[in-house]
């Protein structure tokens, strides 16, 4: 039976919609309100307050603690900073991914791995006669994102350091109230955001300072549905939904290389080792048969299909998950995994995984539309991904007084 986060005591009284989900294990609000619509305005317009200490965290340390880190992921960690945070794959010997995550360097031979599925037995299993040790630290560590135009402002009244100047996915260790709170420039919004980690104890403290010290900027506790939205606005794939790990891969077909996952980024070639390296080699000298693409729904074919059944459109509010097949000339060419009407972009969007050679920027595809039972087809658009990149994800905000805002 799922149980409680940390911030249970305060999440479960202000969800009256009753609406949750588990994930990994623990209740986890999907919408705390009737409807998202609100969460969702508070992350783009003000900020929003999202519980994610369902996270799996573990911590690599000790002097081979580079060495594991580099073999099992794609990126070359040996670049990595203290104090920064990474994106990466953790790939299989043949280079299918297993899963996607971010990667803090907390000292010179201290990682911590923020995973959405858990990865212990897999980092144990590459650990095997190296000076390492890794601890599952995820009960113990409690994580909220504060995602939005105002979350600096927020924390900037909360905590004991100048925070404007932090770079994008970097990190620093800060005091809320005496409390040890390590904030990264992160998040899965595709906005300017933060997340805070601390110990699980501090938890409904500083959820209370937040909440509190947000009042006047439009605070408001978002939960997943307001979340999927955005990411789908971001650009940002979802395990379990826009591919599947290899380790619940039953066919080939199943099974996704970062290359096909749009993540191809995230491979350093030239690192002399790391799990998947040699097919990895292989698949980026000829590049990969499919891969995600961005598709805009035409809204004039969408409206049509409609009213031909006499019927007003009807939009997807809520991000949507599941395989919707994509045609091109009457052919099934892909499949569309996530979609959904962007409120800020006013358009109907969608990230689907297409044979390689129709994912090029313009190419007009089908999606499947379901209209009164009876599947119809409306016209697609490859386009550029993400969907909604705002400059103020990345900006940096030091005015000339050198006080953040």
């Amino acid at each position: 039976m799922p149980i409680g986060t940390p911030f249970h005591s305060r999440t479960a009284p202000l969800c009256v919609s009753q609406n949750w989900r588990t994930w990994s294990g623990y209740f986890a609000a999907s919408s705390y309100d009737v409807v998202h619509d609100y969460e969702y305005h508070a992350i783009r317009n003000s900020a929003g307050l999202i519980d994610v200490s369902p996270l799996f965290k573990y911590e690599v340390r000790g002097r081979d603690a580079l060495k594991l880190v580099n073999r099992v992921v794609t990126r070359d960690v040996s670049k990595c900073a203290v104090g920064q945070a990474i994106y990466t794959c953790l790939c299989d010997d043949e280079g299918n991914v297993i899963q996607d995550g971010t990667l803090f360097r907390l000292t010179e031979d201290l990682f911590r791995f923020n995973l959405a599925e858990p990865g212990l037995r897999w980092l144990n299993l590459n650990a095997v006669g190296l000076d390492v040790t890794i601890t599952d630290v995820s009960e113990q560590i409690a994580a909220l994102a504060l995602q939005g135009p105002n979350s600096l402002k927020i924390l900037t009244r909360l905590i004991d350091i100048e925070l404007g100047g932090l770079k994008f996915f970097r990190l620093v260790f800060v005091t809320i109230d005496s409390m040890p709170v390590i904030v990264s420039r992160t998040g899965y919004t595709g906005d300017l955001g933060y997340e805070l980690w601390f110990s699980s104890k501090f938890a409904e403290r500083i959820w209370d300072r937040l909440i509190q010290t947000g009042k006047g900027f439009g605070i408001k506790p978002a939960g997943l549905l307001a979340l999927d939205l955005t990411r789908l606005e971001a650009g940002f794939i979802l395990l379990d939904v826009d591919y599947l790990s290899v380790e619940k891969a039953l066919i080939p077909g199943q099974r996704y290389t970062p290359f096909e996952i749009g993540l191809g980024w995230t491979v350093d070639l030239k690192k002399d080792f790391f799990l998947g390296c040699r097919r990895l080699r292989a698949e980026s000298a000829r590049g990969p048969s499919r891969q995600i693409a961005g598709l805009e729904i035409d809204l004039r074919d969408y409206e049509h299909l409609f009213h031909q059944q006499g019927l007003p459109p009807q939009l997807p509010l809520t991000a949507w998950r599941g395989g919707v097949p994509v045609y091109q000339d009457g052919r099934q060419v892909g499949h569309a995994t996530t979609g959904g009407w962007s409120p800020v972009l006013k358009k109907y969007i969608a990230l689907a995984t297409v044979s390689k050679e129709r994912a090029d920027l313009g190419n007009h595809l089908e999606i499947e539309v379901t209209v009164e039972y009876a599947r119809k087809t409306a016209g697609a658009t490859v386009v550029k991904l993400p969907f909604f990149d705002p400059p103020r994800k990345k900006s940096l905000f030091i005015s000339q007084d050198g006080q953040s805002p």
